[in-house]
């Protein structure tokens, strides 16, 4: 790794070890036009939070509605917000090819790393995997992590390998909640490379994966709840098993039953809860669709019992 991907690196890691992984989400119209004013708004809401680092155009910044163009002035606009302690990171995915735009673009926009996010549709062999990898992360200088979920899941030899041979990969998100696995590959990589934990409202695997030496995590409820989120962080790192049980069983695990009605609401719902905190997020994205009167209603109630415990 150059010593420019070096610094970006320690500088993730840094941020990691401080802070919540914020994930924002990107703004739209009614029209379902990009809304940049609105997104600027959304950035500068997580950054006042003080997160550990920007995630920008990922899973809950549906970088799968995105247009090379509007992905582009969204990490721009990132970059041009954020100050120089935390780092921005940006989503990349689909094939080879426009993966590898947007990795450039990224670069181009000043982004200080990547997270690959699986390819589109098809399942994949180690071997294709490993090579999608190197080619995409060859197109960029920055430091570029994993995302180790759905059809794009590393064996521990895959991921050995790549880090011998590819210097620019830095670390691992786990999307898949398989700690067997994990540890095993945190055992066999070097103590630099990065690893955190990505599942779906990754709080409630939080202490199981602090277990095995990945304390870090992404918060998608830091997207509109950037008050609990800090809370269950500090409680987690403090030892405060009491508060965080309370935030567990009065708020994350009633959310995570509301989510798991319907498909995509792992992005929707946090979308609404940012529309009911009065946040300009608009609507998601076809084929996400926008939650229904009572899962609204009942997201309210549980969002608000989650702000009366902190």
């Amino acid at each position: 790794m150059d010593s420019v991907a070096a610094v970006r690196t320690a500088a993730l890691r840094a941020g990691m070890g401080r802070a919540v992984l914020s994930f924002p989400l990107t703004a739209f119209s009614g029209s379902g036009d990009l809304d940049l004013g609105a997104y600027r708004a959304l950035l500068e809401h997580q950054l006042a939070a003080s997160p550990g680092a920007l995630f920008v155009c990922c899973g809950t910044g549906e970088f799968f509605s995105l247009d090379v163009e509007e992905y582009t002035a969204c990490v721009r606009a990132a970059v041009g917000l954020a100050p120089p302690e935390i780092p921005v990171v940006a989503g990349a995915g689909y094939g080879v090819a426009l993966a590898t735009r947007f990795v450039k673009a990224a670069e181009e926009a000043g982004a200080g790393a990547v997270l690959l996010l699986p390819h589109y549709l098809t399942e994949a062999p180690q071997a294709g995997l490993a090579e999608h990898v190197r080619r995409v992360a060859g197109a960029t200088t920055l430091p570029v992590i994993i995302y180790h979920r759905g059809q794009a899941r590393y064996a521990v030899d895959t991921v050995t390998a790549l880090a011998a041979e590819v210097p620019n990969l830095a670390g691992l998100k786990d999307g898949t909640g398989d700690i067997e696995h994990l540890q095993a590959l945190r055992l066999a990589m070097p103590p630099e490379f990065l690893f955190f934990n990505g599942v779906p409202t990754a709080e409630l695997q939080a202490r199981a994966y602090a277990a095995i030496g990945i304390p870090a995590y992404s918060s998608a409820v830091h997207a509109f709840a950037p008050e609990i989120a800090g809370a269950f962080h500090a409680a987690l790192r403090a030892g405060d098993d009491a508060t965080a049980d309370r935030l567990l069983s009065g708020f994350y695990l009633p959310l995570a039953r509301i989510r798991d009605r319907t498909a995509g609401y792992a992005v929707s719902l946090v979308k609404a809860g940012a529309r009911l905190r009065g946040l300009p997020a608009g609507p998601v994205r076809p084929p996400l669709a926008d939650p229904g009167p009572e899962d609204l209603a009942d997201l309210e109630r549980v969002l608000t019992a989650g702000l009366e415990l902190i």
